[in-house]
């Protein structure tokens, strides 16, 4: 039986062209049962396609304030409630930000595998919490001549 995860995403930092390539990682691990993106929607890049394409549920956060960082606040509360549920085997936290490095602790202390997507740049910190953190990258794009 392949194991139950919770797909988290940092919408802020993770953009939609780095979908593809996570969610194929992410199927390879188990079966995401809560596919989330969190973000400020009302800016940014358009995710409609990408979010009805791959199931994944848009997760609306304003930041109240300049240089605060409301979705990854909000983001942090709903994996440690999904937690205490104990409906999942995992967690993938896609996010280039070393902000989930507490979070990513936390979820092992508690017994939970930890899979860990972002960018090249994504801290050691973040990178090391994680049981396995894989470094995503976008498909190339094709010239029309």
């Amino acid at each position: 039986m392949m194991p139950k995860l919770a797909l988290l995403i940092d919408g802020d930092n993770i953009g939609p062209q780095l979908i593809a390539p996570l969610w194929k990682h992410v199927v390879s691990i188990g079966m995401p049962n809560v596919q989330r993106v969190y973000r400020d929607w009302s800016r940014g890049p358009d995710w409609k396609e990408v979010l009805l394409k791959y199931a994944l549920q848009p997760v609306h956060q304003f930041n109240y304030a300049p240089g605060k960082n409301a979705t990854d606040i909000a983001m942090v509360i709903d994996a440690l409630d999904l937690a205490q549920t104990e409906l999942y085997d995992g967690f993938c936290l896609a996010s280039s930000d070393s902000d989930f490095t507490p979070l990513a602790i936390r979820l092992r202390q508690r017994g939970l595998k930890v899979y860990g997507f972002g960018e090249g740049k994504t801290p050691t910190a973040f990178q090391q919490a994680c049981d396995r953190f894989i470094i995503l990258t976008s498909p190339p794009k094709t010239k029309v001549a």
